[in-house]
């Protein structure tokens, strides 16, 4: 019964590693993922405990976690969730902060047994520290993810990804391209406003979980979903690492595929 509206690509192709699928609609690609995320999460807590999960936060999240949310089965008392990235800087229950994004889009919906928020407030390489501990006290199961209009990967920007990091979350400076689309997204009303400076989870940090799904809409992602395609595997443009992971899948619709 799970399984009677769902909805099938418009288009499958591999890259590499990367499962690609693409959908007419926005709508349709967050339904799909959104199925597909909760029977692999159900398949999961059927093999385990506990399933510890990443959630990106953003707005090309909305229509995934909607779908996510409302699927039944889902024990989350056993889910122990993770977020990828957050500002320094922006006071405590600013609604901007993607801890806020998330407890009103996923946590305060489906409550799941512990949460574990980055907290943007204080010294910023202590909290690296404290965060990475919590990441490292088991393998994470899933990411849920997004690519940013420069190709970055939570807030690794082209000028601070690296393949290789050493640590599992740093504190980055923003590179502007990435702060420009946090005003395309309606998260901030000017520039000036937006943080320069954030923490985020590193490469290594995300491609350590033994499943990715990566939700792509929107025509401003178009140059960001041809980039990690088709262009060489190289943190100029970090979401092509995805293409070296051996359970990733992209989906995409029709405006951020192209075509």
């Amino acid at each position: 019964m799970r399984h009677a509206d769902k909805v099938e690509p418009r288009e499958s192709l591999r890259v590499d590693q990367l499962e690609v699928r693409v959908y007419n609609t926005r709508r349709e690609l967050g339904e799909a993922a959104g199925l597909e995320a909760a029977e692999a999460l159900r398949a999961k807590l059927s093999e385990q405990e506990r399933v510890r999960i990443i959630f990106a936060a953003a707005p090309s999240q909305n229509e995934f976690l909607e779908r996510l949310c409302r699927e039944e089965g889902i024990d989350w008392s056993r889910v122990t969730a993770f977020h990828m990235d957050e500002y320094i800087g922006l006071p405590q229950g600013a609604p901007q902060r993607f801890s806020q994004f998330l407890k009103r889009s996923v946590f305060d919906l489906v409550k799941p047994g512990a949460v574990h928020l980055i907290d943007g407030s204080e010294n910023a390489e202590e909290e690296c520290r404290r965060y990475a501990a919590l990441l490292e006290e088991a393998p994470i199961d899933f990411v849920f993810l997004g690519i940013g209009e420069n190709g970055h990967l939570a807030f690794n920007d082209p000028p601070v990804a690296d393949f290789s990091d050493p640590a599992l979350v740093k504190p980055v400076e923003l590179e502007t391209a990435c702060r420009v689309q946090q005003v395309n997204d309606g998260c901030f009303p000017a520039l000036s406003e937006v943080p320069t400076h954030a923490v985020t989870l590193t490469i290594p940090a995300l491609l350590g979980a033994g499943r990715m799904f990566c939700m792509v809409p929107g025509p401003t992602k178009r140059e960001a979903v041809k980039r990690t395609l088709n262009g060489p595997v190289s943190t100029e443009c970090p979401a092509t690492i995805l293409r070296s992971h051996p359970a990733c899948t992209l989906y995409v619709d029709s405006e951020s595929y192209g075509g």
